[in-house]
């Protein structure tokens, strides 16, 4: 093939895989795809983002999709994928994301911070009194990610052999397990505790242990692959979507992020106690 032709059918392959690259990266910036955390599959909850997405659908441009898991677990695998471009994440998943993965966060999310403090709930009827009695005993905690049913209790149970732990999908399966003795003991939040106890007998069961840390509030964070420019858009129409559109979606776009620091030391930790946390017994140290 003559030189000058081979030049040319270079020059022409370079400005493809240009033209196709750009393509691409256009295309992945056109759909933005939400991660949020719905427990008992309510279709509140994803209704209420449903004004979220039409607005920042037309206001990116882009395609905005909504995609609700079920626990922490399943979160913390769609943000390991960077699956998520914007995730509304609860405190134990967005230490993890930001510390491993991370992810940005933008803004917290509307809560009330005194109910989210972890415990330990026992039967109403249950001879234990402390933690150091669940020793050879059954327990419930939450899911990798959360935190007040997963990092505090592992956090504050360290030293401890324990019979068996069991991971419940739910925090009302963690009462549920409590009240038909299947363990002794169970954690989550005090919001979860007064959310889902009247459900069951109003005697059923007895706050064993409250830890004395107060959890950060969920942030709404941002995924690491988005372009500087994109994120800075989506920033920018988050905080200047209308007043109601933000109180419904619940976060709040003026004020300063979580302070995790605690939060991802305590993760940090329990990394290291939770080693042994699938075996029967159960270390944990």
């Amino acid at each position: 093939m003559p030189l000058h032709l081979s030049r040319r059918l270079f020059l022409l392959q370079s400005i493809l895989l240009t033209v196709n690259a750009c393509k691409t990266a256009r295309k992945s910036s056109d759909r933005l795809l939400i991660g949020t955390i719905n427990y008992e599959q309510e279709k509140e909850k994803i209704d209420r983002y449903r004004r979220f997405n039409r607005y920042l659908s037309s206001v990116l441009k882009a395609l905005v999709e909504i995609e609700p898991t079920f626990n922490e677990r399943k979160a913390l695998e769609r943000i390991q994928s960077k699956a998520w471009s914007l995730v509304f994440a609860p405190p134990g998943v967005a230490a993890y994301a930001i510390s491993k993965f991370q992810y940005i966060p933008i803004f917290p999310m509307q809560e009330d911070i005194t109910n989210l403090r972890s415990i330990l709930v026992v039967r109403n009827n249950s001879p234990i009194s402390n933690l150091k009695q669940l020793e050879g005993k059954a327990v419930a905690l939450g899911q990798v990610g959360s935190a007040t049913g997963y990092y505090f209790p592992i956090y504050n149970l360290y030293g401890l052999t324990l019979a068996e732990v069991l991971l419940a999908p739910t925090p009302k399966t963690i009462l549920e397990w409590v009240a038909q003795e299947k363990v002794v003991a169970g954690a989550l939040s005090t919001k979860e505790f007064n959310l889902y106890s009247p459900q069951f007998s109003p005697t059923e069961f007895r706050i064993l242990y409250t830890d004395s840390h107060l959890v950060p509030p969920s942030s709404v964070l941002l995924s690491p692959i988005i372009d500087r420019t994109y994120q800075n858009r989506i920033i920018k129409f988050m905080k200047d979507a209308p007043p109601d559109l933000v109180q419904e979606t619940g976060y709040i776009p003026n004020a300063s992020v979580p302070n995790y620091e605690y939060m991802i030391s305590v993760v940090e930790r329990v990394r290291s106690i939770a080693t042994h946390l699938y075996n029967k017994p159960a270390r944990l140290f």
